[in-house]
Parts: C-alpha cells; structure tokens; sequence
C-alpha cells in the first residue's frame, strides 16, 4: 500500500450494530474485516457520531414527531432518528471486535446540537468542517480507502466530501453494511460513482 494512502472506518459503534439504537443489519459483521484491511495502513483514522442528549436529529426531541419523519431544520431537510450515540455512552462506544491499536486518530462529529453530521470532513450545515481535511493534509495523504457505517449515509457522505477536498477514494464496499432506507444503498452508489470515487 503506498504510504499516501489512509484508511477511514466510519462510525463503527455499538448504537449502529444489531441491538443498538439505530441497528444497520449486519453491522457487527465487518469488525474482523476492517481489522485485516487496517493492517496495510500505516495511517487510520476511527471516525466516531458523537451527539448531545439534546440534539436536533432525535424525534424525541420534537414533539408529535416520529423516528423517520423529516423536518426543516436552518440548513435543510432533516431525517429525524432514534436518540444514538449519545456522548459518554455505550451506544456510542466503538464496538468491543474492533482492534486497530495504530490508528492516529478519532474524530468525534455530531456534537453540535442544532447540526446533524454524516460525513468525515463537514457537518450536515455543509458549512462546519470537522478538521479532517487539514489532518490528513498535514500527512501528506493523498488516496483514502473509506469503510464502516452505514454505507448509504455516513460513508456517502464522507466519500463524496473526501473527493470534494480533492483525495482520491475508494469505498470498501464489503467492509459497508446499508441501512437502505426507501433504496438509499443503490442510490448512495451511484452519487459516489459520480462524484468521483471508486
């Protein structure tokens, strides 16, 4: 692997996997995986949804509202989800199978409560930026090789920002597993391909 490559692992946490608040089916499955791939890279970085107990993505927190409707926030649509990955929490926790002792950094997103945040490099406002363009910058890493949860959201979004900020990306597709909501895998696809990442 060149060592201008970096390997991200979204969001692989516990709220994200079977029996968490926002379960992706099959998300406990990549863990060992992602362990293997990590092995090829001397740089990684975890990325980690970090959220107050009073965020603005949390139906609970918007009366006669439900999990999956969608409100108008600032900033635009927003998908309203089960309470997750609260701050200090286990749901928020990275899952027990995930072992990559090298990787240099986690980056907590989300932690704003008025902003959503799925992507790696920018907040949901597509205006607050997380600092992980600069960081990986400052390491001369050029090509990043994207994985984790959920594919058709966090993934998504930090694929098509990565491009954006001019690396070269590359999803590990088999080490993704989908929400696919109302067919957001296959669509999620094609906005990567178009974007620009492989």
């Amino acid at each position: 692997m060149q060592k201008k490559a970096a390997l991200l692992v979204i969001d692989l946490q516990n709220d994200f996997c079977p029996g968490g608040a926002l379960a992706v089916p099959g998300g406990d499955e990549i863990a060992p995986l992602i362990n293997s791939l990590a092995r090829y890279f001397d740089d990684v970085v975890l990325t980690q949804d970090w959220h107050p107990a009073d965020h603005t993505s949390f139906a609970a927190n918007h009366p006669g509202k439900a999990a999956f409707d969608t409100i108008q926030l600032p900033y635009g649509p927003q998908v309203l989800w089960p309470a997750h990955c609260v701050m200090g929490t286990l749901g928020a926790a990275l899952v027990p199978g995930l072992d990559i002792p090298h990787a240099g950094l986690i980056l907590r997103k989300g932690s704003h409560s008025s902003i959503d945040s799925y992507s790696g490099f920018l907040e949901a406002d597509r205006a607050t930026p997380t600092g992980l363009a600069g960081y990986l910058r400052e390491r001369s890493i050029t090509q990043l090789y994207i994985c984790g949860l959920a594919f058709d959201f966090c993934v998504r979004w930090t694929a098509e920002d990565a491009v954006q900020a001019g690396f070269e990306v590359w999803v590990v597709e088999d080490a993704c597993r989908a929400i696919d909501l109302q067919g957001s895998s296959a669509k999620a696809r094609a906005a990567m391909q178009n974007a620009g990442s492989s």
